[in-house]
């Protein structure tokens, strides 16, 4: 890479708990930038001295207002400034969406120089299916508006990814229980650290081990997709293919209950002719 860096905004990932992580890629732009955006300079100054960096920071967070936003895309223009947050991907539950928003807005290079993510690290570590997920970040503190936040997910046919706190897991991971079903779920803590752990079982089993222990560091929850749902009762299925039968012919009407509901089509065939001679 050169050291001189083109005008713009760079993205840069940083470590989520091991410092060794930063890719050369990211210790390159840090020490080539004209100005590092970061959260926490106190957090950012052990790993830009990591990265051999001397270049200046200026804050950057969810306090930060307009004026320094514009300020940062103004300089954008002719400098290259690197925006870090304090652990892995910025803008992941991260302040930054505005700033790359406003960049592109104002025709600025925008680059991202990839690397860490909590929420892909746990779920590579949880066993649960990955090929289709939802990152939901962190949940609302209040038990009221946590609750219709997982009502809102709770049909969805896809693992869930949280970021939580210590003092809130045991509550939060007993209201995932109670919306969501006691489904399998798996809580990665201090990931990449020292004392990284990886805890597995129900949301209930979990819940009982948080509220035993209050877990401490940073913390994702790994949730996995609901059971299949259960077959299609007589009734039901009789209900669907009768208010199919008001607006399709029976062959269509048919089709359409067997995809909805996952019955043999033949079958639904047979009755559809069924209910149609005693209409």
């Amino acid at each position: 890479m050169s050291s001189t860096l083109e005008p713009g905004l760079y993205i840069v990932a940083g470590p989520i708990g091991n410092l060794s992580d930063l890719s050369a890629r990211a210790a390159e732009v840090l020490r080539a930038a004209d100005v590092v955006a970061v959260e926490d300079t106190r957090v950012s100054a052990t790993l830009l001295r990591h990265a051999g960096s001397d270049r200046p920071m200026l804050p950057y967070h969810d306090h930060s207002d307009d004026r320094v936003r514009a300020r940062l895309v103004e300089r954008m223009a002719g400098e290259a400034v690197a925006l870090l947050s304090d652990a892995g991907t910025p803008l992941i539950s991260d302040p930054g969406y505005k700033l790359v928003r406003d960049a592109r807005a104002a025709g600025r290079h925008v680059t991202t120089v990839p690397g860490p993510c909590a929420a892909i690290a746990a779920i590579t570590l949880s066993g649960l299916p990955s090929d289709r997920f939802l990152f939901m970040g962190f949940l609302p503190p209040k038990t009221k508006a946590r609750t219709d936040a997982l009502a809102e997910v709770a049909a969805l046919r896809a693992t869930l990814v949280f970021y939580e706190s210590g003092p809130r897991c045991a509550a939060a991971l007993s209201d995932m229980a109670g919306v969501l079903g006691d489904r399998p779920a798996v809580l990665c803590r201090e990931i990449s650290k020292a004392y990284e752990q990886v805890l597995s079982g129900t949301l209930a089993d979990l819940a009982e081990t948080c509220a035993r222990k209050e877990p401490r560091g940073e913390i994702v929850i790994v949730v996995g997709p609901p059971g299949e749902p259960p077959p299609a009762g007589e009734a039901e299925i009789d209900a669907a293919l009768a208010e199919a039968l008001t607006r399709l012919p029976a062959s269509q009407a048919a089709g359409e209950v067997a995809r909805a509901l996952g019955v043999d089509r033949k079958m639904l065939y047979a009755r559809a002719m069924a209910l149609r001679g005693k209409a």
